[in-house]
């Protein structure tokens, strides 16, 4: 399993794969038109490589179908989302109610300390609200969860946070939603670091709960206005 850790640069391959993945999301490439490496490669400003390893992630995503001629968007799947997240708060979850069940398990306080220092760190200095983003909140939920002590969960979750992973970009299309979201961290952290379990429980799942009906709301948003033919950058009004 691999996770990006906030302290790291994104890399060129991941800004490859999330610039394109966010026109993808905007509806700036309708469904059908087939994508043309050549232009892409213009429209992003980078080589051929970095360009075809998106591709290929956009597709394990389930954002691109591979046809005979070549790529295609795909159109988003709502209920699909619905049910990923809903896997995701049962896995998350699932984290603390093990340590709650039985005094044999503990969590690891040095990994939680470790994202108690990242977390207050981006809260003295918020990043942008952009793909980058969506990395560093993935980052926070695994390592979470890894705490906790169950790998198998870890790697369910990481496998979920990716194909889910484009999607939630609307999450964080505003400074407020991502000086939210480091505010609920820490939170989450704090009482987890006390062993104060079930408040952690019931503040874990209202920070992911509250995170798809953002997500949602603001992909509804998003399609009404392809279907309208506007432009999505021009609703960020009305996702605030």
């Amino acid at each position: 399993m691999t996770t990006v850790r906030v302290a790291e640069p994104v890399s060129l391959r991941d800004r490859v794969y999330l610039d394109l993945g966010k026109r993808l999301m905007a509806g700036e490439i309708d469904h059908r038109t087939r994508l043309v490496e050549s232009q892409l490669c213009e429209t992003l400003e980078v080589s051929r490589t970095p360009l075809r390893e998106a591709l290929v992630r956009l597709h394990a995503d389930g954002m691109l179908e591979r046809r005979p001629d070549g790529y295609y968007p795909v159109a988003l799947d709502i209920p699909g989302v619905r049910d990923l997240y809903e896997l995701r708060i049962t896995i998350e979850l699932r984290g603390i109610s093990r340590i709650l069940e039985t005094d044999e398990l503990h969590y690891d306080k040095d990994r939680l300390t470790a994202l108690r220092t990242e977390w207050s760190e981006l809260k003295a200095s918020p990043p942008p609200p952009d793909g980058d983003m969506v990395l560093r909140d993935e980052s926070f939920h695994v390592e979470l969860c890894a705490a906790s002590g169950n790998l198998a969960m870890v790697a369910t979750l990481d496998n979920i946070n990716r194909r889910i992973r484009l999607i939630r970009m609307y999450d964080f299309v505003t400074e407020e939603r991502v000086i939210a979201t480091i505010d609920e961290h820490l939170g989450i952290v704090d009482l987890l670091l006390d062993d104060q379990f079930d408040a952690g429980r019931a503040a874990l799942h209202e920070h992911v709960g509250a995170s798809f009906e953002v997500v949602e709301r603001r992909a509804l948003r998003a399609l009404s206005a392809r279907a309208l033919g506007q432009s999505v950058t021009s609703l960020e009004a009305m996702w605030k």
